[in-house]
C-alpha cells in the first residue's frame, strides 16, 4: 500500500474548471462539494440533452468522466445521480416518479443511512411505499425532525429551491456507529476520526470558524450539543482537539441510552 500526498490545488483548480462549464447552461448552479452541486435548468428545453452535453464537455476539457442524475427535484436528481456512476446519465421523469420512489430501497433515500434504513426495517419500513403508508406524526414519533423530511420523500415531495449564492456557515462530519454503544473508549476515538476528517475538510474549502460544537445522537433520535466559541479561528488540529475537551466526556452522562 502507497500513500501518496493529496494534491488539493490540483482539485480545486479542476473543480473550478468544471463549475466554469456549468455556468455556460446557467447562473443557478448549487455547489454541494468541489466535485459535485445542483444546476436549475428548468428554463432550457431539455435538462437531460443538458446533462448529456456538461458530461461529454467535462470529458473533453478535462479527461474525467461525470455522473448526472435529471428529475423534477434536488432530492430525486441527488438519487438518481448515484444511479450508474461513475459515468452515468439517469433521468426520472414526472410521470415515472410515483412509481420510481415506491420501489425504492429506503436505504436509497438521500438522507437515510445505514442505521435509520435498518431502524426502519424493524419497522416494517423496506421500501418507499412502506413509508408512504405511515403518517407524518408517526414519522416524526420515531425519527425526530427527520419524519418531515421522510414524509415528503415518500411522495417524492422536495420544495428546496437550487440556492446559487448560499454562503457556508458551518462545516463538520460525523459518524454513525453499527451497533448503539455507551463504551465511552469507543466514543472517544471515533471522536477523534471525526476531528481529523472536519480538519482536512477546512482545508479543502478553505473554512475558518471559531465556534466548536460537539453533538451526541442517541438511540431515541434524541441528541444533545456542547459548544465552545474561541478567541480566534481554529488554525491547527491541535486547536481543534482541545476545543471539545471542557464537555468530552466528563460533562456528558449517557445514562441508560446508547449513542
Amino acid at each position: 500500500l502507497i500513500f501518496v500526498p493529496a494534491r488539493f490545488e490540483v482539485y480545486k483548480a479542476v473543480s473550478q474548471q468544471i463549475r466554469a462549464i456549468f455556468y455556460d447552461y446557467t447562473d443557478r448552479v448549487e455547489p454541494l462539494s468541489l466535485d459535485e452541486a445542483f444546476l436549475d435548468v428548468s428554463e432550457l428545453p431539455s435538462a437531460t440533452l443538458v446533462a448529456r452535453e456538461i458530461k461529454a464537455r467535462i470529458l473533453r476539457e478535462t479527461g474525467l468522466t461525470a455522473s448526472a442524475g435529471v428529475s423534477v427535484n434536488k432530492m430525486l436528481a441527488k438519487i438518481a445521480s448515484d444511479y450508474r456512476k461513475p459515468d452515468g446519465l439517469f433521468t426520472i421523469s414526472p410521470p415515472e416518479v410515483e412509481a420510481f420512489v415506491a420501489a425504492l430501497p429506503v436505504e436509497r433515500f438521500f438522507g437515510i443511512g445505514a442505521v435509520t434504513a435498518e431502524r426502519m426495517h424493524r419497522l416494517g419500513i423496506r421500501i418507499g411505499a412502506d413509508l408512504r403508508a405511515w403518517d407524518e406524526a408517526a414519522l416524526v414519533h420515531h425519527f425526530g425532525k427527520a419524519g418531515h423530511l421522510y414524509y415528503g420523500y415518500a411522495r417524492g415531495i422536495d420544495d428546496r429551491e437550487v440556492q446559487p449564492h448560499r454562503i457556508r456557515k458551518s462545516l463538520g462530519a460525523e459518524t454513525t456507529f453499527a451497533e448503539d454503544t455507551d463504551d465511552r473508549e469507543l466514543l472517544g476515538l471515533e471522536l477523534s476520526a471525526v476531528r481529523e476528517e472536519v480538519w482536512g475538510r477546512l482545508l479543502r474549502h478553505e473554512f475558518k470558524g471559531k465556534t466548536v460544537v460537539l453533538k451526541l445522537k442517541f438511540d431515541d433520535f434524541r441528541q444533545i450539543t456542547r459548544s465552545k466559541t474561541l478567541f480566534s479561528a481554529v488554525d491547527s488540529p491541535e486547536t481543534l482537539r482541545r476545543s471539545p475537551t471542557h464537555c468530552w466526556p466528563g460533562s456528558i452522562s449517557t445514562g441508560a441510552r446508547s449513542a
